[in-house]
């Protein structure tokens, strides 16, 4: 077997692996999953979830995934916690402590502060038995057969078991609050997929010149709007309501095929009926006609009254496209 051939063998049975230990996840899923989202739903605290190693890395994953979703989380290393961070856990706080073995030093200190505080403690950990398993109100078992690790040592397939764990615990949340893509939305106003749920066509058009010529405009005058106002494309309006449209091509198209351009109107080089959209449809409707129909440009219309033009341009810029 040669080099390449042994990579891809090795990734083949990496993944293998941790997709198997992922299904079985599902069959180890007891009455504890259930009432431990029901704890943290019906808690008034916050969830703070703890680790050491890289599971501690898995916890802040978690954590991020859990306050995106609507469930306020922060994450405590399980080294810093008995050394002064123990004072992040309030009083109506649940506790998430991840540990593969459930029996590291770190973790055989900390978990009786928690119990001493009366917090109520979930553990996601791959021994059920351990010293976490059995101080734990409820456990999620994250058992893996082996590592992907050769050696079986390197943490790798038990991760990947405290992620998806994770997220089932996030989803199931999610669900019983309802939560929406408008609260998506609201939790990711900076983001690509954010965007695409609140960013509407003004937004975008109103950042962008307003390219227009009447009917009877030259020509020249017609070259002039569009170069001008950089948008590779004029509307044709009369009494401020879209006749038609005149692009970039448009322009290519009739120079190509006329001999004398002499006296030509915008009215005799436009297009009719040009795809329009309202300026308070979403940014993502936008891209979808644009996607649809080929085209780069989409005249803008406020209550049936010319607003403006939005650009494929405009859509890349925002993380749209």
């Amino acid at each position: 077997m040669n080099t390449k051939q042994s990579i891809l063998s090795t990734a083949k049975t990496t993944i293998n692996l941790e997709s198997k230990a992922i299904e079985n996840l599902s069959e180890l899923l007891t009455e504890d999953f259930a009432n431990a989202v029901e704890l943290i739903y019906h808690s008034k605290g916050r969830v703070i979830i703890t680790g050491i190693g890289k599971s501690a890395i898995i916890a802040n994953k978690i954590v991020a995934t859990l306050n995106s979703t609507g469930t306020p989380a922060i994450f405590m290393h399980a080294a810093d916690a008995i050394h002064g961070d123990l004072g992040l856990i309030l009083d109506d706080d649940v506790v998430i402590c991840i540990s593969k073995s459930g029996n590291t030093p770190e973790i055989k200190v900390l978990v009786p502060l928690i119990k001493n505080a009366k917090n109520k403690m979930i553990a996601i950990t791959g021994n059920k038995d351990s010293f976490l398993g059995k101080q734990a109100d409820y456990i999620l078992d994250a058992y893996v057969e082996q590592e992907a690790c050769p050696n079986n040592l390197a943490p790798t397939t038990s991760t990947t078991a405290q992620l998806v764990m994770g997220d089932a615990l996030a989803v199931c949340l999610l669900e019983l609050r309802g939560f929406s893509s408008k609260d998506f939305a609201k939790y990711h106003p900076g983001g690509a997929l954010g965007k695409r749920l609140y960013l509407r066509v003004n937004d975008l058009s109103s950042q962008n010149l307003k390219p227009k010529v009447g009917l009877n405009a030259s020509l020249k005058e017609v070259i002039v709007e569009i170069t001008e106002k950089m948008l590779g494309v004029t509307a044709v309006i009369d009494n401020d309501k879209i006749i038609g449209i005149i692009t970039d091509g448009d322009l290519r198209r009739m120079l190509n095929k006329s001999d004398d351009i002499t006296g030509l109107k915008a009215k005799n080089i436009m297009s009719t009926n040009p795809k329009r959209i309202d300026e308070n449809a979403m940014a993502v409707d936008a891209k979808e006609v644009m996607e649809e129909f080929g085209i780069s440009q989409l005249l803008v219309e406020y209550n049936g009254k010319y607003a403006g033009v939005v650009h494929i341009h405009d859509l890349i810029k925002e993380g749209i496209i």
